[in-house]
């Protein structure tokens, strides 16, 4: 291991920002005042390595503390963890939430992605810059150092950049805002208008408080409910609320059943993942737990960062002990001990919700050494992301998680024999787990028979766009996507809907009999990913929406294998001929298009360069975007 430290010394607040997170340096070896003892052995190495997965928390606490992460704050987190300094700063400036050049201590995320601009997130842009006096940095992905400077005024203390969603697609536009500080703050406006921005980047305390978790769910309340049941009707901070409601029944039936008797349980309910791949979730955990090498881990995927999406993040402000007990249930079946949520860092409600829920969970027994007086121990450990879609990926999750750059892993081996830290790995997002409680309280027949015989149990489904009542809508598999819209309200005559995501694909509104199961969207020839639907009227000019998934996803890819890092700049760009009307026709960048978006279906090493193409191919093919 090579070590380059340079001359630069940290400031005392940021020597407290890691000393708060790792304790005081114990030697001269880790920053401390040298001593004579120090002078005669060297301490920390290998118990200083194994610490390597402490590098993005202490990341956070710099960024958090001061706004924004020094040569010398760097090299002082690299001295107390061991981790080279070339490859602590490759961490740091693989996250878009970060940044290693001076920037003010307040940033102003916008949002510019699919949903919020369709609702006018462009004029939102302009009128909070205006408001502000200051110049928007557009952020590279690189760090967000990219870009021009604040400009002088009030808004000299704040930095206004361009963000991929934010997970508030229900109240479109949206903005957040970080303020640095002990302790960090935050402040959402959704739906916001240049002012309520401006009051948001200023006083984020006195900013317009969120709606409550309810208003993202306009079903909240009703009868027959399984997921959404307990969103609106408790109070997500409090454990007796969440036991009044039927809490921690799931957990007592699992330990009568024991950890075989759960995952049979999960077999024959015939679950599958509910992020898009659709893969048995009785099998995964089978195949984790039947695994000889120890410890087991569990690995909650709450870094929901697919544009339109935002269900996991209704059940972790809405039912934040419901993904505890769940989680709970999960590392009991697989044999783990320790089980790591990995939570989006653009989602500072979600974080103090489920942050509580663990606190409360553990001092009353629900985790820690002797859940419920069983001899089963296990806890919960909290992972912010910082802004990275990859992440979404599961290796290039458990990369995050060990302290590397967040990019996929190759598979073979998968991660039930060697994910996290090498150990067998069970990967799970939200909602695939919470729909664990309902298996264990009705029984596996009953859940089955909810839904069809390819996909049992109910779906959450998040729609936004052209429609009057936005938000996380429960149905059950088979229900069609007329039904799903009939719902929500079509607002006017729709143009297209967008099914999965930007990485999902378009249909027409005369197919509106798709019936929304996986089997059903893969017949039609489209995905039902991880349960988004975008309408989209007339008035929205489907070439600029195809030209922002482009951007999406050349922004997004982590440039690990050529085919995606090349692909999407060549998609990106191709579009952007097209959009202009300059260079080579339509035709013949419709073509290299096709071409481009095979390569990178082909041999990606990811879901992210694999599915590109997929939308802006729907769009051509389907909806005719450039006839």
């Amino acid at each position: 291991m090579d070590l380059h430290f340079g001359d630069s010394k940290p400031t005392d607040d940021e020597r407290a920002a890691v000393d708060a997170l790792l304790g005081p340096p114990e030697s001269s070896w880790e920053g401390a005042d040298r001593s004579d003892a120090d002078l005669r052995w060297a301490r920390g190495g290998r118990e200083a390595r194994d610490r390597r997965d402490l590098l993005l928390p202490g990341l956070h606490a710099l960024n958090d503390r001061i706004g924004w992460i020094s040569e010398g704050a760097l090299g002082y987190l690299c001295r107390r963890l061991t981790v080279p300094p070339a490859e602590a700063y490759g961490v740091a400036t693989f996250y878009s939430m970060f940044s290693v050049k001076p920037r003010p201590a307040t940033v102003l995320h916008v949002c510019t992605d699919l949903a919020c601009t369709t609702a006018g997130a462009a004029e939102l842009l302009a009128g909070t810059k205006e408001n502000l006096g200051t110049e928007e940095n557009p952020g590279t992905g690189e760090g967000g150092d990219s870009g021009q400077g604040c400009g002088a005024g009030v808004g000299g203390g704040v930095r206004v950049e361009r963000s991929p969603c934010l997970g508030l697609c229900e109240r479109a536009p949206a903005v957040l805002a970080i303020r640095a500080g002990d302790p960090v703050r935050t402040a959402v406006s959704a739906p916001a208008t240049p002012g309520t921005a401006v009051l948001a980047a200023t006083a984020p305390d006195s900013a317009p408080e969120e709606p409550r978790a309810a208003a993202a769910v306009p079903q909240a309340g009703q009868e027959g409910l399984v997921l959404l049941r307990r969103v609106g009707v408790v109070d997500p901070a409090s454990l007796d609320d969440y036991r009044a409601h039927g809490g921690y029944t799931a957990l007592r039936r699992a330990f009568a059943l024991g950890p075989a008797g759960v995952i049979r349980e999960v077999t024959d309910s015939g679950l599958v993942g509910r992020g898009g791949a659709a893969f048995p979730t009785g099998r995964k955990w089978q195949a984790t737990a039947a695994q000889p090498d120890r410890p087991h881990h569990l690995v909650c995927n709450a870094d929901e960062s697919e544009p339109g999406t935002f269900k996991d993040r209704v059940l972790m402000e809405g039912d934040p002990y419901a993904l505890v007990e769940a989680m709970t249930i999960a590392g009991y079946a697989i044999g783990a001990h320790r089980g790591f949520l990995y939570i989006r860092g653009e989602y500072p409600r979600a974080t103090r919700r489920i942050r509580h829920a663990v606190e409360q969970a553990r001092a009353r027994g629900f985790l820690g050494d002797d859940v419920l007086g069983q001899g089963f121990a296990f806890d919960i450990e909290i992972r912010r992301g910082a802004g990275a879609y990859i992440c979404g990926e599961e290796t290039a999750l458990f990369n995050s998680i060990e302290g590397y750059r967040g990019e996929p892993r190759s598979k073979p081996p998968f991660p039930v024999e060697k994910g996290l830290f090498g150990r067998p790995t069970v990967e799970n997002n939200v909602e695939t787990l919470v729909n664990v409680l309902p298996i264990l309280t009705m029984g596996a027949p009953a859940y089955a028979a909810i839904g069809t015989a390819k996909s049992t149990g109910p779906k959450l489904f998040c729609v936004s766009g052209s429609v009057d009542r936005p938000g996380a809508y429960e149905l059950p598999f088979g229900a069609t996507l007329g039904e799903l819209l009939e719902l929500v309200g079509a607002r006017g005559e729709l143009r297209a809907i967008l099914l999965g995501g930007a990485a999902g694909g378009f249909v027409r509104p005369d197919e509106l009999a798709i019936p929304l199961t996986f089997e059903g969207t893969r017949e039609a020839g489209t995905t039902l990913g991880s349960g988004v639907v975008m309408a989209f009227d007339g008035s929205v000019p489907l070439p600029r929406l195809l030209l922002r998934i482009a951007e999406f996803f050349r922004d997004e890819s982590c440039g690990q294998c050529v085919p995606c890092r090349i692909g999407t700049v060549r998609q990106e760009e191709a579009l952007h001929r097209i959009v202009a009307r300059t260079g080579a026709g339509a035709a013949s960048d419709i073509t290299l298009l096709r071409e481009v978006g095979r390569a990178m279906r082909d041999a990606s090493i990811c879901g992210l360069g694999q599915t590109a193409w997929n939308a802006v191919e729907s769009a051509i093919d389907r909806l005719g975007a450039y006839a």
